[in-house]
């Protein structure tokens, strides 16, 4: 064991060396934009590279299993979302406990999903789109960036609280997902609003609603879904951790830059493009995050009866 001071030491040099962040999804997604914009302030605030790695699979699972195996020594940290929270339940035997196995370093901001369709689709709004679903049970996909996201349990949500039948088309994130939806192979994608936004300001995708509770300023005209289901929200947050391990004192230093960095009018302005808004936070704060919404998603999994496929 080091002793106190070389701890200490060792903290104040942090980084030395570039810093290893997995992204557990494919390059051109939401939590792949959102850590390339953090990553590079990160990079000109210490003088030294946060390289992202994109590691996808198994709905962000794959990657996070590499990040909390990997060394506690803050040369690893990993990109947390709702998927996170969600996995506890939804995977019977994942080979780790993301609560336990992780360190919670801080928040980085909150943002909406969107329910949106190819234009060949013959609704034009939510309401319709149930009108429609409802005269085709069973004959409608949705694609998803991959099961356990929190764009599927949005879709299984709506499913839940309205009695239609779609079914999900899980990809290995949201760029392939978006890729066949505006080819029109699949007529219907849930996604975090930053991915899409581009294609829907375009006219390239319409969208039905946004998951949040209320309507956003990125896109004051599109409703919320709330507006037509009472009572649905599914409300998206990024964050980021470390092994669990990871000297606090580190996890200190990350924590006080990501907020740093949320304060920076250039990062703000970056993240309202993307429908997102600033969500500093201590690493205390936002461990408490996770564990209430892995709460709150295990309620809706078990109510569902949702499985990993």
């Amino acid at each position: 064991m080091l002793p106190a001071g070389a701890i200490a030491a060792r903290a104040e040099k942090y980084p030395s060396r570039p810093v290893h962040w997995i992204v557990s999804f494919p390059a051109g997604g939401a939590n792949d934009i959102v850590a390339r914009i953090l990553g590079q302030y990160l990079s000109d605030y210490f003088g030294q590279q946060f390289a992202v790695e994109n590691r996808s699979g198994a709905g962000g699972n794959v990657g996070m299993e590499s990040a909390l195996r990997s060394a506690a020594d803050g040369y690893t940290i990993a990109f947390v979302g709702p998927n996170n929270a969600i996995s506890a339940t939804l995977y019977e035997r994942l080979p780790f406990d993301f609560i336990r196995d992780s360190a919670p370093i801080g928040g980085i901001m909150r943002l909406t999903n969107v329910m949106e369709v190819h234009p060949s689709v013959p609704a034009k709004t939510l309401s319709e789109f149930i009108t429609y679903a409802k005269a085709n049970p069973g004959k409608i996909n949705f694609a998803s960036p991959g099961v356990g996201t929190s764009p599927h349990l949005s879709g299984e949500l709506l499913k839940v609280m309205t009695g239609i039948n779609i079914i999900n088309v899980p990809y290995r994130g949201a760029a392939p997902a978006l890729t066949d939806v505006l080819a029109g192979r699949v007529p219907v994608l849930f996604d975090n609003l930053p991915s899409s936004i581009g294609h829907i300001r375009s006219g390239e995708l319409r969208p039905l609603g946004v998951t949040a509770a209320k309507r956003v300023t990125a896109l004051p005209d599109v409703p919320a879904i709330a507006e037509t289901v009472p009572g649905y929200e599914a409300s998206v947050w990024y964050g980021l951790a470390a092994p669990k391990e990871t000297p606090p004192e580190i996890v200190e230093k990350l924590n006080r830059a990501i907020n740093l960095a949320l304060t920076d009018r250039t990062v703000q302005a970056r993240l309202a493009e993307l429908g997102g808004e600033p969500m500093p936070m201590t690493p205390k704060e936002f461990g408490k995050l996770v564990i209430d919404e892995t709460e709150k998603w295990g309620k809706v999994i078990r109510a569902a009866g949702i499985k990993a496929e």
